[in-house]
């Protein structure tokens, strides 16, 4: 089984992908130590590692860079956040989306944000073809917007959702990503209007993991919640030594061991 057939198949009638979202090559290591099947990395982390706002920001090669170095290091599985594509028009999304497939990933997400689902549609084609010019059956997670953003009035989210997500599956993509869905009702509604696998994202307010499977979700994305814990805690750490010179704090024990992290890469 290929890298790519591995990850559709991951996303099988029954199962449900956690993905807890990587932003460099330590992170995705890391993570996959921890027993992952397949490796997310998350856009604004990997913007913020390299030094960048999130929001198609990034320059292209340096998220091409953050893929290729955490392809070279883990074995399951990638798949990256590309944002809207960082442009425009299907040639420049082809492109896009075949670097990354060069750079070792066999998945994406594309977003909608405040675009039109027409042109989000138009996206996912040129990645479909970008990955039939690769000879890789590229996992096309379309993400769609309309409730991380409110597009539309809080009765008719999950129509529009339904109505996005056949005219994505029309274009081409194999997964359904609608970050900001959480109420148990709701979910049940979007798994029953598509066939696409129904991704959520982690918010405090999602059911239990077992009750998501039992509403039919097969994938459930950390999103950026780790990199922003990790980040939070360096945060709280340096405060700490800047302030006070504390370096109880620094080896409080619940961090990874040098020898430990070393190791994940000898």
């Amino acid at each position: 089984m290929t890298s790519a057939s591995a990850f559709h198949a991951l996303h099988a009638p029954g199962q449900l992908l956690l993905l807890a979202n990587a932003w460099d090559a330590g992170s995705a290591r890391l993570i996959e130590s921890l027993g992952a099947t397949a490796i997310a990395t998350t856009s604004c982390g990997v913007a913020w590692a390299q030094g960048y706002p999130d929001g198609d920001k990034l320059p292209v090669d340096r998220m091409v860079a953050a893929v290729a170095a955490i392809a070279r290091v883990v074995r399951v599985p990638l798949t990256a956040d590309i944002e809207g594509g960082y442009a425009d028009n299907r040639t420049r999304i082809c492109e896009v989306v075949k670097m990354v497939i060069g750079a070792g990933a066999v998945g994406i997400n594309i977003e909608d944000g405040s675009g039109t689902p027409e042109h989000l549609a138009d996206k996912i084609q040129a990645a479909r073809s970008a990955g039939l010019q690769a000879g890789v059956s590229v996992f096309v997670n379309a993400r769609t917007d309309v409730f991380l953003r409110g597009l539309v009035p809080d009765a008719a989210r999950v129509e529009e959702v339904a109505r996005r997500a056949a005219r994505y599956a029309e274009a081409g993509a194999d997964g359904l990503f609608v970050p900001g869905l959480a109420d148990p009702a709701d979910i049940a509604a979007v798994v029953a209007a598509t066939a696409l696998p129904v991704n959520v994202m982690a918010l405090p307010t999602l059911p239990p993991l077992a009750a998501l499977k039992a509403l039919g979700v097969r994938r459930l994305s950390a999103g950026g919640s780790i990199a922003e814990a990790a980040l939070g805690t360096a945060r709280r750490l340096a405060a700490a030594f800047l302030a006070t010179g504390d370096c109880a704090g620094l080896r409080s024990g619940d961090g990874v061991g040098y020898g430990e992290m070393n190791a994940l890469f000898g």
